[in-house]
């Protein structure tokens, strides 16, 4: 808790975002080398059953619990002038870290599926980065249409792991597009052009 009885308060939509490189890159990286193992179904089909699957993925993490976030942005209440508004970068840092583990291991998973279907392991975890980038690019034009940035109690995600829309989230906090230092949808804010 943060002083004076505000809350410590992360993005909602860096929160989501801050996967969607590794799951990119790793799967990338997966799938590149995936493709120079034959498997057993060969390159071709595993190519191609890649790609399908990678669109899949992308179209199903995108849309997963959009109506637990609607809910969630219905509830939404002002933030106060004594909660603190976490960086952009301690965010990322902090999902980061508490999905280090995982993301090793999808990885090497990934890398391991392609001796029975080449690259199909890889391209399953980019449609997971591809799926998240697109889940915060629909929670930035939310936050456009509104006027407002949504945020939630650092105190209500799954520790470090971060699940902006769990079952410990009751509401999300709300500010003017100006606040913190990441864009609507999570992205770096671009620096203002000298005058």
């Amino acid at each position: 808790m943060a002083r004076g009885g505000g809350q410590g308060l992360a993005r909602v939509a860096v929160v989501v975002r801050a996967g969607a490189g590794p799951l990119w890159w790793l799967g990338t990286f997966a799938a590149g080398i995936g493709v120079l193992v034959p498997g057993i179904t060969g390159r071709r089909i595993g190519v191609l059953a890649g790609a399908a699957l990678f669109i899949v993925t992308a179209v199903v993490v995108a849309a997963v619990r959009r109506k637990r976030y609607t809910a969630l942005i219905g509830l939404a209440t002002r933030a106060g002038k004594h909660d603190v508004l976490q960086d952009r970068a301690v965010a990322v840092r902090n999902w980061r870290r508490g999905h280090r583990w995982w993301l090793v291991l999808a990885f090497l998973a990934a890398l391991g599926s392609a001796f029975a279907v080449p690259a199909v392991g890889g391209m399953l975890l980019a449609g997971c980065g591809a799926g998240l980038r697109l889940k915060a690019a629909w929670l930035g034009r939310l936050e456009r249409a509104d006027g407002t940035l949504l945020w939630v109690r650092v105190d209500w995600l799954d520790g470090r792991a971060g699940r902006p829309a769990g079952k410990a989230v009751k509401g999300y906090r709300t500010t003017g597009v100006a606040a913190g230092d990441a864009a609507p949808g999570g992205a770096r804010r671009r620096a203002a052009a000298l005058v």
